[in-house]
Parts: C-alpha cells; sequence; structure tokens
C-alpha cells in the first residue's frame, strides 16, 4: 500500500483519519506539532499507536514539512487553525498557519512529486447560503478571518494544479462532530455542559442551521475522495443533505440525555452580525455521483456515540471555561 502523510493527525478529524487509513492497510506517517513535552494529541493513546510513524513538526515552517514529506506518495493535509472566534483575536496567526501551512504542503508536494495531494477546506468558505443545498459551485464569502484564509488556501491548491499539474483534491467537509473534538465546538459545548451538572447552559446564537456529518463518515469521506479517478482538481463537499437549527440541537440533545434545560444567552459566544454564517446545508451530489461514499451515521446515532466518549472523557474537557 502507498505511504501516506496526515498533517494535523494528532486532532480530531486528522486521528480518526490515521486509525481509519490503518486499518485499511496503508503505511502512514503522522505530522503532529511540535511540543516540548512530545505529546501525540488523541493518538497519544490510539489502538493504531505503534502502527504509525510519527513526526513532530510545524506546518508553518518549510523545512519541517518537506522532510516529513520524504519518502511518501500522499499526502492529506488537514493541519489548520480552526476555532472562528479566535481567528477575531488573531488573524495573521490563522494566515501563517492556514496560508503559508498550505503552501509548504503543496510546494514539498511539487517537488517531491506526490501522486495524491488532498487539502481539508471548510463549508464556512461559502458563507451564509445564497441558495440550498449548496454545491461545489457556490460563491466563495470570507466572513470571518478564518474562512478568508480558508478560501485563499483552497485557490492557491486550484493555482497548483493549474500551474503545475499537482493532482491536488480540495475535500470541503461541512460541520464535523463526534469524539475528540475541540469544546469550543457547539455540539460538546452543550454536551459537556450537561454532564457537569448544569441545567441552565450558556450558548450563543441559536437560529443557524448546520449540516452535522459523524467524525467516521467524514473521515470515510476522505478516503473516497482519495480512491477517486475522476476528482482531481476539484472542489468536493461531504455533508448530509440535511440541516437542524442550533435550538432544536440543543433539544435534541437534552431529549437524548434525558434532561431539562434553560438556556441563557451569552454574548461573548455571538459572532459579529455580519460575520455570522446563518444557513449552511450540503448538497452532496459529487461525492455520492463519483465515489462510493454513504453515510452510516443518522445525527441522533452520532450524537449518542458522542455522548458516550465524552461521559468517559469529560476530565479532558472545561465546561465552565468558554474555550475560543
Amino acid at each position: 500500500m502507498e505511504k501516506i502523510l496526515i498533517t494535523g493527525a494528532g486532532g480530531f478529524i486528522g486521528s480518526h483519519l490515521t486509525e481509519l487509513l490503518v486499518e485499511k492497510g496503508f503505511e502512514v506517517k503522522a505530522f503532529v506539532h511540535y511540543n516540548s513535552q512530545g505529546d501525540w494529541g488523541w493518538l497519544e493513546n490510539s489502538k493504531v499507536k505503534s502502527n504509525i510513524e510519527i513526526v513532530l513538526g510545524d506546518i508553518r515552517d518549510y523545512d519541517s514539512v518537506y522532510e516529513a514529506m520524504s519518502s511518501c506518495n500522499s499526502v492529506f493535509h488537514l493541519a489548520a487553525l480552526i476555532g472562528i472566534p479566535y481567528s477575531y483575536i488573531s488573524p495573521k496567526a490563522y494566515i501563517e498557519t492556514n496560508i503559508t501551512g498550505t503552501y509548504n504542503i503543496l510546494q514539498s508536494a511539487r517537488v517531491h512529486k506526490l501522486k495524491n495531494v488532498l487539502v481539508t477546506s471548510t463549508s464556512e468558505t461559502y458563507g451564509t447560503a445564497q441558495y440550498v443545498p449548496i454545491d461545489e459551485n457556490h460563491p466563495l464569502v470570507g466572513q470571518s478571518p478564518y474562512s478568508a484564509t480558508k478560501i485563499s488556501a483552497d485557490q492557491l491548491a486550484v493555482s497548483y494544479y493549474k500551474s503545475f499539474e499537482l493532482p491536488v483534491k480540495i475535500v470541503r467537509p461541512f460541520n464535523t462532530y463526534g469524539p475528540r473534538q475541540s469544546a469550543r465546538a457547539i455540539i460538546p459545548t452543550i454536551i459537556t455542559q450537561i454532564l457537569s451538572g448544569k441545567r441552565e447552559l450558556k450558548l450563543g446564537n441559536l437560529n443557524p442551521t448546520r449540516d452535522l456529518t459523524f467524525v467516521k463518515d467524514t473521515a470515510n469521506g476522505f478516503v473516497e475522495i482519495y480512491n477517486s479517478d475522476k476528482l482531481t482538481g476539484e472542489f468536493i463537499n461531504i455533508g448530509m443533505n440535511e440541516e437542524i437549527t442550533i435550538g432544536d440541537l440543543v433539544k435534541l440533545i437534552a431529549e437524548l440525555m434525558n434532561v431539562e434545560i434553560k438556556i441563557i444567552s451569552d454574548s461573548i459566544r455571538i459572532r459579529p452580525d455580519k460575520s455570522e454564517v446563518e444557513r449552511l446545508m450540503c448538497n452532496n451530489t459529487k461525492i455520492t455521483a463519483n465515489t462510493n461514499w454513504k453515510p452510516n451515521y443518522s445525527l441522533r446515532a452520532g450524537l449518542l456515540e458522542t455522548i458516550k466518549f465524552l461521559k468517559e472523557n469529560i476530565s479532558f474537557y472545561k465546561p465552565d471555561i468558554y474555550n475560543v
């Protein structure tokens, strides 16, 4: 099997994807953000830990990216800064990580002549839906510094395909949830507050809609896109073709956890008016027509698995603190 480099491998989606690729028989090199403790993130206690090669580095550093990519045939690039609230505080950090980091991947892949380069995008690049469901031809609108940097990175990736024939595929997941997700995301925020005994939940805007995909289905989407010979140079959505308001999502989680809750509006959790993405709903026709991908988890099934994980790992989270 081919040897694959995964950047952001110690993170939420990256760790699930790493495990899936190992299970499928690939030789995996996991690129994890350098730290003095030598911590491997969610791979630290992974069942595949002994079957992967861990490389510590910094996606912003061309030398470490270039060296990590040596001997690899393909790369799945997931390393990024993704928290939208923190992008209001430090836009430059997002430029350096998301744009410069993607350049380092593309240029290294070009020099190493990789066969397959998957760059991770986000549905946030679409901004508030101008029509639904959102297909890959939808206009791109940078409503936050985060989304602006991801649009830039996507366009840079396309330019390498068109200018240098680098075999790039831009994977655009809609909102992914599941075990190991950061507490800054809405679903872990809701669940961990309830698990800590709170019945008055501090939340932001309840009106936006999101298209929610369980993380194992998202990871499968990456592998199916990798396997397709029809999607080079393309943007490809991964999503459920469904939407739910944040308010209804809160009610569903409370029902699954068998609790009655009250919602308290917390202004610090609300995006600036013009920056809020009000509606996201995925058109997944391209991925279903060109691959064998289909989701295995309903929203209820995925939420139940997420609740179970958070119950068992609540010590990793700080429900009393709003994490930007």
